[in-house]
């Protein structure tokens, strides 16, 4: 009984003593594949930054073109609109059947 409790003490031991490399060695993947992981996260999250940035800007440009003061200039300048007068209003009413 003694030598197979002496085999199965070497194999538990041999077991330990290999299973430490390869937990290290999964440590430095684990490791590889987290700073890549992190890579692309902080490449997201700058270009996140700057679509947020171009969007205010677009936000921006949508308030200023669509300005109730730009567009009666445009109307007025380039398209010779006016204000229509009282009698130039013509009103039309629709009777149902």
């Amino acid at each position: 009984m003694k030598p197979v409790k002496n085999i199965l003490k070497n194999i538990e031991i041999l077991l330990l003593a290999l299973s430490i490399p390869a937990l290290l060695a999964l440590d430095s993947v684990e490791s590889q594949r987290y700073n890549k992981l992190n890579s692309k996260v902080n490449s997201l999250e700058k270009t996140e930054g700057e679509l947020i940035e171009s969007n205010k800007r677009l936000i921006n440009d949508i308030g200023l073109l669509s300005s109730s003061s730009r567009i009666e200039k445009l109307a007025q300048e380039d398209l010779n609109m006016h204000k229509a007068s009282s009698n130039e209003i013509v009103r039309i009413e629709i009777k149902d059947k």
